[in-house]
């Protein structure tokens, strides 16, 4: 190789390191009071990451102890948060790795699994926090976040599938609308031969989509269950923790992990928070914000709020029973039984059920057309 070449080839990686970050040493904090299996597994966990990943600037925050990495002191948990926040105020560290932390109303953490099928890492949106105090817009907000967290993490286009939990279809609903409007998602496909964006348990053990979109009590759950199986539920060492709290005010990018998280699980943490950091995850979080509200996203999360309670004013009656041989799925089950009422207002027999793939709506074979196109219109069916 001439000289000229090697030349050329410098500059480009410099012109990289300065364009993407990667190269550049990136402050990462990490508190070491609070777990379960000891302040040893933490410590341990901190060193090995330091030693791994030279881009790594490892800052430990917690009591005093003999190690090689830069200790701020801090006597027990307060006194860590305290720091913690402190240096991430000041740009001292870009991100930090705690056992807890309070998250205000409005963000919520994306995790990280691995799935035992395939072996593939699934962001789980979202697994604490409250990104709203109601469940359907929470699990919209949930699904943003998790786009934020897999982008930033060097995913350009991101799968997402919706976990088949209550309020499901409402949240499928809502981001297709978030879509079609202009706000782009990648929706994934189900293994199963139904397809369609909501998840059953076969695409959760497969990982059929980057990102899986649930409340974060199941993805709580969810996380807790593919960390610590192997260990039969109290050591966590799969994974990469329950995640970075995303939410439209958030601007510490604080990392959780659990009490009983094993050093593997720690490690990956950190080298979570270090990928975020490096990926600029706060321009991308601005930019999917921006985008989401431009294409409406305000309106529809105030549309998927719970209805009020409307005063009936007088008994819907069923019209007369007919053989329903047709299954429209879509519907949320919180809203099925509402559902069937608005085709009895409309004189169109139907009955609620459960299919294998979810809540169902039977009608006859002549009505089937007529009640999608009503179901549409009333808003508790996606458009096809």
């Amino acid at each position: 190789m001439d000289i000229k070449r090697q030349i050329q080839e410098v500059f480009e990686e410099l012109a990289n390191t300065l364009e993407t970050g990667v190269g550049r040493r990136v402050p990462v904090g990490i508190t070491l009071a609070g777990s379960e299996l000891g302040l040893d597994v933490v410590l341990q966990a901190a060193e090995e990451f330091a030693r791994e990943n030279p881009n790594a600037d490892v800052i430990v925050i917690g009591p005093q102890v003999d190690t090689f990495l830069t200790l701020e002191v801090a006597e027990d948990e307060n006194a860590q948060a305290q720091k913690m926040e402190e240096l991430l105020d000041e740009g001292r560290i870009e991100a930090c790795v705690s056992m807890h932390y309070s998250f205000p109303l409005g963000t919520a953490t994306v995790g990280k699994i691995v799935t035992p099928a395939k072996g593939k890492e699934v962001f789980l949106a979202t697994t604490t926090g409250t990104a709203s105090a109601h469940r359907v817009p929470a699990m919209i907000l949930g699904a943003l976040a998790g786009i934020i967290a897999a982008k930033a993490s060097g995913i350009e286009e991101p799968t997402l599938g919706i976990l088949n939990v209550d309020g499901a279809r409402s949240v499928e609903r809502a981001l297709k609308e978030l879509h079609e409007a202009g706000y782009k998602i990648n929706f994934a496909g189900s293994a199963r031969a139904e397809g369609g964006a909501v998840m059953r348990g076969n695409d959760l053990l497969q990982g059929s989509a980057d990102i899986l979109v649930t409340d974060s009590l199941t993805g709580n759950l969810l996380q807790k269950t593919f960390s610590a199986f192997q260990s039969g539920g109290g050591y966590e060492t799969v994974g990469e923790g329950y995640g970075p709290g995303i939410g439209q005010e958030q601007e510490r990018l604080v990392f959780i992990v659990s009490r009983v998280s094993g050093v593997p699980v720690i490690k990956g943490a950190l080298k979570y928070a270090l990928r975020l950091a490096q990926g600029g995850w706060r321009e991308v979080a601005k930019k999917e914000y921006q985008l989401a509200e431009k294409a409406g996203l305000k309106a529809i999360l105030e549309k998927a709020e719970p209805k009020k309670t409307k005063e009936v004013d007088e008994e819907v009656v069923a019209p007369p029973e007919e053989v329903v041989t047709s299954e429209i799925s879509g519907i949320d089950i919180l809203e099925l039984e509402e559902a069937v009422e608005i085709l009895w207002k409309e004189g169109v027999y139907a009955c609620s059920g459960m299919g294998c793939t979810g809540p169902i709506i039977q009608v006859s074979d002549a009505n089937t057309q007529k009640a999608k196109e009503l179901l549409e219109k009333a808003g508790y069916l996606a458009s096809s």
